[in-house]
């Protein structure tokens, strides 16, 4: 038998030569790069890859980055961590979109230069070694021009020379060569990163904000009186004073008459009920009308622009929903859903019913003139000053939509930003982040224990969750009266807003009803308020002396004043021996400003416990004393060590805010925490 010829084996696909390089595993990449990673004006965005190639040559990795509508790359050095694990970093400074991604390739040069080092330590270098490098600087020096050439060709020619061995090869180890030679490298085969990963940029607010929310129906001085924009514009420095940043506004719009919903939810309204202002729509108009006894748009105009004059922001609610008296209700009666016996549905939530709300249906066939119709809604506000908008129930809206809006709204206005009110499950309030919701409201206001606490924000705080969630905590709404509240008194409600203020960048009271202490519920069980703003008109005394005005205005006053506050990183929290005291810093990148927290969450008896501080990552050496500061009752105590003792009586303080300050040593031998 002879044997069978063989066939011609395949030759590999023509084209360059394939990469040397392995780039992958890069963070923070949300879901493949689907879906932006989220920074603020002027954050650094730090980026994690695994870069290796075979053998052991040494590898150059480098981060690329630009604002997406350039066309060029700025590039920096990733510096190597271990394990084939590189790190880098670059700083978003403008307000709009950038794009990154990781490239890596091997450096035949930089690999000769180890070997060669070795080789002069061992005295082992020859001529030929030399030689070698020299054909490496002259292909860099070929891939150069100007300057750079010039200057490579002369090392080349220093190589390849009739001096001193040792003096050549101290030469060929020169560095400030080996960089002008290493930015002429070869990169025709380096291997890239798959994706250009992009990064959505808001302005600071969406990083870090105080929200006080009000009904401006029930800022009239006087009881039984409909409030105005006008009685708005005069309570303003009392929400400036507190130190707020974003004053939230309920739908300011015209209140449905039909089934208009009596106090305390009554399903039958009397004459002089003021109804929801969810039930949005009447004759005056709909979504881009005013409630006539608010005011008019010039008076809307006026609030806004005093609260600017006052360092607040004006955020509106966006609900899209109408009362059966929306105009849409008539002209557009296809964007509802209709039952068989041909009424129109109303929202439910059983056993509760609205019949004074129709939610929208999005599923109707005229769907792009809806969608269209609720883009003006918020390019007309956005129009009349309004850059904040909460979103009322975001979640029973379809996801395509919120993408596609907030996409169009920033298109000619990138500094919205959007609050998702969405209580409701993980997943869900993770998907609306990632379609372009600044900040979510959380299950904060339902995590009282410390084990719930420190559980939560680890979750919060984990990858990739932290690169697109944004927490927004929230001790109490005009719909969620919390039990803790109904319950732990004046403790607390101090205790509540200090882990609100301190554990999250971004939170909100609902007030008056906070610094008033308003803790009464329709009935045991419930979360609703007793006699609720949602169905009628308020008054509250702002000057009462048992309110906890001046307490939130010192919280605010911490808050702006650390900047380790001012973010969600650099949160740990530490060990203390008693299940009702919980213990945690937060910390800037630079440890320039360390702030500690402790917290009884037991506001009915005093708690103390010893402290587990550790030392060395708050920057604190072992063998010094250190000061903490009570940024919140004055005192200054001095702390040795690791172990300290804290002791918190609920009824004076159920908290401490310290800032934790290094002992300073001057050239006098003068010491001073600082």
């Amino acid at each position: 038998m002879t044997e069978r010829a063989r066939a011609r084996p395949e030759l590999p696909p023509e084209g360059g030569r394939p990469p040397r390089v392995v780039v992958e595993n890069v963070t923070p990449e949300v879901d493949g790069g689907r879906f932006p990673i989220k920074r603020t004006v002027g954050e650094k965005v730090v980026v994690e890859a695994d870069a290796f190639g075979e053998g052991h040559d040494a590898i150059t990795v480098v981060l690329r980055h630009r604002r997406a509508r350039d066309a060029a790359w700025t590039e920096v050095d990733m510096e190597p961590l271990g394990n084939d694990r590189w790190r880098g970093a670059f700083v978003v400074s403008a307000l709009e979109p950038y794009v990154y991604t990781v490239e890596g390739w091997v450096d035949p040069l930089e690999s000769w230069r180890r070997g060669l080092e070795k080789k002069a330590v061992a005295g082992t270098v020859e001529a030929v070694d030399l030689l070698v490098g020299a054909e490496l600087v002259e292909e860099a020096a070929g891939r150069a021009s100007g300057a750079d050439a010039t200057l490579l060709h002369a090392w080349a020619s220093e190589l390849r020379g009739a001096g001193p061995l040792d003096d050549r090869a101290a030469r060929a180890l020169d560095d400030a060569l080996a960089l002008v030679a290493a930015r002429h490298a070869d990169r025709s085969r380096a291997g890239r990163h798959g994706r250009e990963l992009p990064v959505t940029v808001e302005r600071e607010r969406a990083r870090f904000a105080a929200w006080y929310e009000l009904f401006p129906r029930s800022a009239s001085p006087e009881p039984g009186r409909h409030g105005t924009f006008q009685d708005v514009i005069e309570r303003l420095p009392y929400v400036a004073g507190m130190g707020f940043d974003v004053l939230y506004l309920p739908p300011i719009h015209p209140v449905g008459r039909a089934f208009r919903k009596g106090r305390n939810n009554a399903p039958q309204a009397s004459p002089e009920d003021v109804g929801s202002p969810w039930a949005i729509g009447g004759p005056e108009g709909g979504h881009e009308a005013i409630h006539p006894a608010l005011g008019t748009l010039d008076d809307f105009r006026r609030l806004v622009a005093r609260a600017g004059e006052l360092g607040l922001e004006v955020a509106l609610d966006l609900a899209f929903q109408c009362s059966p008296d929306h105009p849409w209700v008539k002209e557009h009666p296809e964007w509802f859903r209709r039952r068989p016996d041909g009424s129109i549905q109303y929202a439910e939530n059983p056993p509760k019913k609205y019949q004074d709300v129709y939610p929208i249906e999005f599923e109707n066939p005229r769907w792009r003139e809806l969608w269209a119709a609720l883009l003006a809604v918020v390019e007309l506000w956005a129009d009349r000053g309004v850059r904040i908008f909460r979103v009322d129930n975001p979640h029973t809206k379809p996801f395509r939509f919120w993408e596609w809006l907030i996409s169009e709204a920033r298109r000619t206005r990138p500094d919205l930003i959007f609050l998702a009110e969405a209580f409701t499950r993980p997943k869900v309030m993770y998907q609306l982040a990632k379609l372009g919701f600044s900040q979510s409201y959380t299950y904060f206001t339902w995590r009282n224990t410390k084990w719930e606490l420190t559980r939560y924000l680890g979750e919060l705080g984990r990858t990739p969750v932290h690169d697109f969630f944004r927490p927004s905590f929230w001790p109490n709404t005009p719909d969620i009266l919390p039990e803790a509240l109904q319950y732990g008194g004046r403790p607390m409600f101090q205790a509540r807003l200090v882990l609100a203020a301190t554990l999250a960048a971004s939170y909100g009271i609902y007030g008056p009803a906070f610094e008033h202490v308003e803790g009464r519920a329709v009935h045991p069980g419930s979360e609703e308020y007793l006699d609720s703003e949602k169905y009628q008109l308020r008054h509250w005394d702002l000057d009462r002396p048992d309110g906890l005005r001046d307490f939130i205005a010192r919280v605010n006053r911490i808050r702006r004043e650390n900047p380790a506050l001012q973010s969600d990183h650099g949160l740990t929290f530490h060990a203390i021996d008693d299940e009702q005291l919980i213990a945690y810093s937060k910390a800037t990148e630079d440890l320039a400003d360390v702030v500690l927290v402790v917290v009884n969450l037991d506001p009915h008896h005093v708690h103390a416990g010893w402290l587990e501080l550790p030392l060395a990552p708050l920057g604190l050496a072992t063998e010094e004393p250190f000061q903490v500061h009570d940024l919140l009752g004055g005192g200054r105590y001095l702390w040795h060590g690791s172990r300290n003792y804290v002791e918190l009586d609920p009824r004076v303080s159920p908290a401490q805010i310290f800032r934790i300050r290094r002992r300073v040593r001057t050239e006098r031998d003068f010491d001073y925490f600082g």
